[in-house]
């Protein structure tokens, strides 16, 4: 520690500096303590400058020796024949404390505040809330299991099992509430875009074999013969969710989104956006509704399920012009598709469509890379479907879903000499393969807006990320199979995931998108702390690129060789500041 004085034109301070190696290895020099201004401390030491210049002295040997004291390393004498104490927890997770920094940023004491004036509870709902979705990112499991889990944070929960129960009636009562609150104050940590609104369903099932409330027996994704309920999720421009909601699972999902919307308007503010979702969430009512109040939509567009003079038009080789290009036609038959610069370039041509209750352009596209793409991957199918045709010429299997290998397998009756008695020979059906093969390359969406055809491409361009967003919580956090009962429960285990996929994608935003799903989440159950007796931690995990980048955004490190627990205490201090 160091005294170092500013001087300007009119004044003087003094602060305490602190030298240290970075995280690069460089010397340098911090601020560790700023002491005032010359004229202030005159003022209130009641001397001139060298009563303050010795005061000040004084200041920065108390900080080293405290600084020191709080560093200080003591050598533990361990024995090899002593046991290490029963039934005392001596590893601890603190990869939660840059989750729960999020979370502090996103005001979630403030919100469980308010929700506490208006119910009756007497347990903190701000930690159980809290610890639910570390545990949901960290240990997806059972609240049970999450709260067994959360006995090893550096903070042991304040509160029992009964509680968190309790507590989910509360969080299903209040989930609007939460949600348009988390989405507001997300805007201080992050860019929220909520020009562009992406929109898509899924389901989730449960491990009952009756049917209640919103666990219905509906069309399930996963084709699993459990009862379902639907999500609903809306996603920003940026990749962030903004809001979600269920239904029963037997619902059309076409219906789910005007009743999501029309929260989204009244409790976020947001009123004016493009709606962007894939041809299934594209009913003419749903582009009637967002046709209207400065929104808009680009929709995909299944070719094949146009009208045949309109899907000529479409699959026309002729009137393309190239995106980026100087507006003249272009016929792609006219294409050198081993040209570069071709085949990564994209062509559109625009149809002009009249609904039953909107006017709107088709955007045919065609994309030289995209048919490679498709073409390889139904040549890799059609290999299957042979494999699918046993020696005999019959079928190893049934056909399940519209992308089955098996759908390129015609099967023929024949009768064997006038017999009366048919068999079933089965082969490649080349006229399937043939007329799937004509929309290779060829992409559509359906749009009310009068803009540049880029801009309606990068739209739609990033719908993967809603996908994205269904995959992480189904596949990381597990979302599925539910095993609550209640339908407030339910309600509130889906809000519980919805948050912390809001925290895990604001953490992956802090780190520049630099590493995947799997790397993070992994890397943050595996930060561990080891306990050495009443002496500290050590860190029991490896340092990475990963935790360096961790510890440079949140402002503070868990990978000392050595850290006195007043170092702990202050870290986690840190992690709850706003």
């Amino acid at each position: 520690m160091k005294l170092t004085i500013s001087k300007s034109k009119n004044s003087e301070h003094f602060y305490i500096s602190q030298s240290y190696i970075n995280s690069h290895g460089k010397s340098t020099t911090k601020t560790y303590k700023k002491l005032g201004s010359l004229k202030d401390l005159c003022a209130s030491l009641n001397t001139d400058r060298d009563g303050v210049i010795l005061w000040a002295k004084q200041q920065v040997a108390l900080a080293t020796q405290e600084y020191n004291s709080q560093n200080a390393v003591t050598i533990v004498s361990l024995s090899n024949s002593k046991l290490i104490e029963k039934n005392t927890m001596i590893s601890f997770n603190c990869g939660y404390l840059f989750l729960q920094s999020i979370c502090s940023q996103l005001r979630l004491d403030n919100i469980c505040r308010n929700m506490k004036y208006r119910h009756n509870f007497e347990y903190n709902i701000q930690h159980i809330f809290s610890d639910l979705i570390f545990t949901r990112i960290l240990y997806p499991s059972s609240k049970r299991s999450s709260f067994e889990f959360a006995q090893s944070f550096l903070h042991k929960p304040s509160y029992d099992l009964h509680s968190i129960y309790r507590s989910l009636s509360v969080l299903a009562q209040e989930s609007d509430y939460i949600q348009a609150e988390l989405y507001r104050n997300s805007h201080h940590l992050i860019d929220r875009n909520s020009r562009i609104l992406y929109y898509d369903c899924t389901n989730y099932y449960f491990e009952i074999e009756e049917e209640d409330d919103d666990r219905k027996y509906g069309k399930s994704k996963e084709h699993r013969p459990n009862p379902i309920v639907t999500m609903g999720l809306f996603m920003d421009g940026n990749g962030i969710p903004l809001a979600f909601d269920i239904f029963p699972g037997n619902l059309n999902e076409q219906k789910t989104l005007k009743p999501l919307e029309q929260k989204v308007i009244r409790d976020f503010d947001c009123s004016e956006f493009v709606y962007c979702s894939d041809s299934g969430l594209g009913s003419q009512d749903n582009k009637y509704f967002n046709n209207f109040g400065g929104r808009s939509y680009v929709i995909t567009y299944s070719l094949k399920k146009l009208k045949a003079e309109d899907r000529e038009i479409a699959l026309s080789t002729s009137q393309f012009k190239k995106v980026g290009g100087n507006n003249q036609f272009i016929d792609l038959d006219s294409l050198d598709e081993s040209d570069p610069e071709v085949f990564q370039s994209i062509y559109y041509k625009e149809i002009p469509i009249d609904g039953k209750k909107v006017s709107e352009t088709l955007i045919v596209t065609y994309s030289p890379k995209y048919k490679a793409y498709q073409k390889n991957i139904r040549e890799k199918q059609i290999q299957r479907a042979v494999k699918m045709i046993n020696k005999n010429g019959k079928l190893k299997k049934n056909r399940k879903n519209p992308n089955d290998p098996a759908r390129f397998i015609k099967q023929t009756n024949i009768t064997k000499h006038g017999e009366v008695a048919e068999e079933q020979i089965c082969e490649l059906d080349l006229e399937v393969i043939h007329n799937e093969a004509q929309y290779d390359g060829f992409y559509a969406v359906a749009t009310n807006m009068n803009i540049e055809i880029e801009e309606i491409i990068a739209i739609n361009k990033r719908r993967w990320q809603i996908e994205e967003c269904f995959r992480i919580m189904k596949h990381e956090f597990h979302a599925r199979p539910v095993y609550v009962q209640r339908a407030d429960r339910i309600k509130a285990h889906f809000l519980v995931c919805f948050c912390a996929l809001l925290v895990y994608r604001i953490l992956e935003l802090k780190l520049d998108n630099k590493y995947t799903a799997e790397q993070i989440i992994s890397t943050l159950r595996e930060m561990k702390l080891i306990s050495i007796k009443s002496d500290g931690y050590i860190p029991g995990y490896e340092r990475t690129d990963i935790t360096d980048d961790l510890h440079e955004v949140f402002k503070f490190r868990t990978d000392y060789e050595h850290m006195t627990k007043a170092k702990i205490r202050n870290i986690e201090k840190i992690s709850k500041s706003k």
